[in-house]
């Protein structure tokens, strides 16, 4: 089907093009950047002077939303002008996960290739689990013919990044932080290896501000003000991007490409984490939710286009537009045709330029895998909005236009439009369902277990916590003491369980330190746990089996100590321990470090968030500190 389409393409515009003939596109996209980050979307203190200047030369949107309230779906959909689940990328993309942009779907450098286009592509993929390998297809296989990217994040940081590959082949490390590295390939690009007789496509994917945030220090000194510096963290690296945005711009202003160039900056989706603490500060601008939510401040980000010459400087639109709509919006400045074989629900957003009102075939739709179960999924036709939950069975509604903060649900009050919007909802899903591969979705792989079957235990008694500090306790007693909580176990097992605030959904690193209480027995052992239940056979141990002189992991109850992975080290059984614990969903595996000691241990693909943690002891009293998170 592709091979007919670009024959199709290449009978009816047969013509060598030229960068004077044809419209240039560049596709700038940031990485959990929220509605209200930028000055020129009213935030009161971070400073984006590049942006700023850019809105006032074309169009700012004031309704643009993604296509999902999480990344990897949000990117598919901008490529190929499809609704995530539709196009196969339902869900974000761990490493090593099936889920990939399949080479059947249809995307823009593939349709502007025949029409003479050089296509780049630089900064975050994250469209495929096995990345840079044959097993899945790569930017290349999806007509890129220049690419320099990474899988997800740019690791270790920001700062320094060495996971970047060039075309297939490892870069190695650099020095620099990610969004300026990002736009720096570009610019090379655009001056020394690309043909100036033909018009390009670029896609400038930034990982930031997704964590892990790191910012140059000369960005951070902007903010000196703020006492907190996760703060000056967040806010230096939006003024970071807006430096790296700039420098884009002024070379397309050198090499004369300005006038002829399409630009588009958005976000992936809305800001990670809460806005008072860590490095997750992005503001939703006043919306309701954030990352993951289909409520507005998942999905509604901040979008500016210029396009000299067709876009009157300074305008402000309200109409609604969407990340899918890039897809066609860019063939039609172009003047070529829609794939026709598949639903394309993007349309082109050239009316909204104006302010003019866009005719949608197919409604503003989102499903995020990984949304809260009360607004898992969501529709928008005109300024109604139905919100749904994870089972498609308790429905909100909201008439967004006026209530923007979705405060006001009005359900109940209005009975007959929500049956009509319930009704095209489930319409429209049921047409995306059959359309998508759904056995991706059905069928998620069971992690493969190592030597050994996880044994059941049976469910632990409620326990009593003498601190006021723990949300769930079970098994034994928790009571603060002068180390910082004292856990007995009695003769059985106990945890005590906190709820987060906001459910690890991608990776985050816990700090504690334990030892064994004084006057204790033989059996002696601490460790930290976590997971997405409160029971006890559902929670992963890390830590210390201090009689047993080991560290290391095992899932469940304490029968299955012998499971998970270990090493053995020699220690003062009445020592301290300073614990480190990684989680990393999006790679499925734990890191705990203690010392010169580092164990790995695989998580399962269904473990796809995790919402407590917490300490755990077994037939012994073991003192912990609380355990502190740097959360993304």
């Amino acid at each position: 089907m592709k091979r007919f389409l670009f024959l199709l393409i290449l009978t009816v515009c047969p013509a060598a093009y030229t960068a004077e003939d044809k419209t240039n596109f560049i596709v700038f996209l940031t990485d959990d950047m929220g509605w209200g980050d930028l000055a020129c979307y009213g935030h009161p203190v971070i400073q984006t002077p590049n942006l700023d200047k850019f809105a006032k030369e074309g169009v700012r949107f004031t309704q643009a939303y993604s296509s999902c309230g999480v990344c990897s779906p949000s990117r598919s959909s901008i490529l190929t002008g499809r609704t995530p689940y539709r196009n196969g990328v339902w869900r974000w993309i761990p490493g090593g996960h099936q889920t990939h942009l399949r080479e059947s779907e249809i995307t823009l450098p593939e349709l502007l290739k025949p029409l003479g286009y050089e296509t780049m592509h630089t900064g975050k993929w994250h469209l495929n689990g096995h990345f840079n390998s044959p097993e899945q297809p790569q930017p290349n296989d999806h007509g890129y013919d220049w690419w320099f990217a990474t899988q997800n994040n740019a690791a270790p940081s920001h700062k320094n990044p060495v996971n970047f590959a060039r075309n297939g082949e490892e870069v190695g490390p650099l020095e620099g932080f990610s969004a300026p590295l990002v736009c720096e390939e570009a610019i090379n690009w655009l001056s020394d290896e690309r043909d100036p007789e033909k018009p390009f496509f670029i896609t400038v994917w930034t990982h930031e501000p997704h964590l892990p945030i790191e910012s140059d220090p000369k960005f951070m000194k902007l903010y000196s003000e703020l006492e907190d510096a996760d703060h000056r963290q967040h806010h230096g690296n939006i003024t970071q991007i807006d430096y790296a945005f700039g420098k884009l711009m002024e070379a397309l202003d050198a090499q004369g490409l300005r006038e002829n160039t399409f630009v588009i900056f958005t976000s992936d989706n809305g800001p990670e984490g809460r806005s008072e603490r860590g490095r997750t500060r992005g503001s939703t601008g006043g919306l309701r939710g954030r990352k993951r939510d289909s409520h507005e401040g998942g999905i509604r980000v901040p979008a500016i286009a210029r396009w000299p010459g067709k876009i009157e400087p300074g305008t402000v639109s309200n109409t609604p537009i969407i990340g899918s709509d890039i897809f066609s919006t860019v063939l039609d400045i172009v003047d070529v045709p829609q794939p026709d074989d598949r639903t394309i629900d993007g349309v082109s957003m050239i009316p909204a330029f104006a302010g003019k009102e866009l005719e949608r075939p197919v409604p503003l739709f989102w499903r995020t895998h990984i949304a809260p179960d009360a607004s898992h999924a969501a529709m928008r036709i005109d300024e109604w909005k139905i919100v749904a939950n994870k089972d498609l069975t308790k429905f909100q509604l909201y008439q967004i236009e006026e209530d923007w903060k979705e405060e006001n649900d009005l359900a109940a009050g209005k009975p007959e439009k929500l049956a009509a919007m319930k009704a095209k909802f489930l319409e429209v899903w049921k047409d995306i369902e059959a359309e998508g591969p759904k056995e991706w979705w059905e069928n998620e792989p069971e992690r493969k277990r190592g030597p050994g079957k996880k044994k059941a235990g049976g469910k632990l008694k409620a326990g009593t916590d003498k601190s006021g500090d723990w949300d769930v306790v079970k098994g034994g007693t928790v009571e603060k003491s002068d180390f910082g909580y004292l856990l007995d176990a009695g003769s059985g097992e106990a945890i005590a369980l906190k709820k987060l605030d906001t459910p690890i959904q991608e990776s985050a690193t816990f700090s504690l330190s334990y030892r064994a209480a004084k006057g204790t027995g033989v059996t002696k052992n601490a460790c930290f746990c976590f997971g997405s239940a409160t029971e006890n056979d559902a929670l992963f141990k890390a830590g210390t089996m201090i009689g047993m002189n080991r560290h290391g992991f095992f899932e469940g109850g304490w029968a299955n100590v012998g499971i998970g992975a270990g090493k053995k080290a020699k220690f003062d059984h009445d020592a301290t321990f300073e614990a480190q614990v990684t989680i990393d969903l999006e790679h499925g595996k734990a890191i705990l470090k203690i010392g010169e000691n580092k164990v790995e241990q695989k998580l399962p693909d269904t473990l796809e968030s995790v919402t407590h943690f917490g300490i755990y002891a077994k037939a012994t009293r073991s003192e912990f500190t609380m355990p502190g998170s740097a959360q993304p």
